[in-house]
């Protein structure tokens, strides 16, 4: 049975997002979307496991990472998720509420 990533070291951590690179690298390679997007989502995870949610603010919009253009306020952390709104170019706030995980936030917008 496979493991939770919060149970992981940092070092485990560490090396099941270099695992998952490669096999990211190969799935780009090979085209098959379906299996390069659920392997995505898996690293994501993973690496959420690495960032200190203690470096995000409520209230505060970050960029995220693989969506130009859009913006992330959070509403507030539990865990490794953020929990908020999607902002567009526009400015305009997206009504539904969502929670992204911490490694697809990006730099912090003034």
């Amino acid at each position: 049975m496979d493991r939770r990533y919060s149970s992981y070291t940092v070092e485990e951590l560490r090396e099941e997002v270099a695992s998952l690179k490669e096999q990211l690298q190969k799935a780009e390679q090979w085209g098959n979307v379906s299996e390069y997007e659920i392997i995505q989502r898996k690293m994501q995870m993973a690496a959420a496991y690495l960032v200190n949610p203690a470096e995000f603010k409520k209230g505060m919009r970050y960029e995220l990472a693989g969506d130009p253009g859009q913006t992330f306020e959070i509403t507030y952390i539990n865990g490794v998720f953020a929990w908020g709104h999607r902002i567009n170019l526009l400015g305009q706030k997206f009504e539904e509420e969502e929670a992204v995980p911490l490694s697809i936030l990006g730099d912090k917008q003034k």
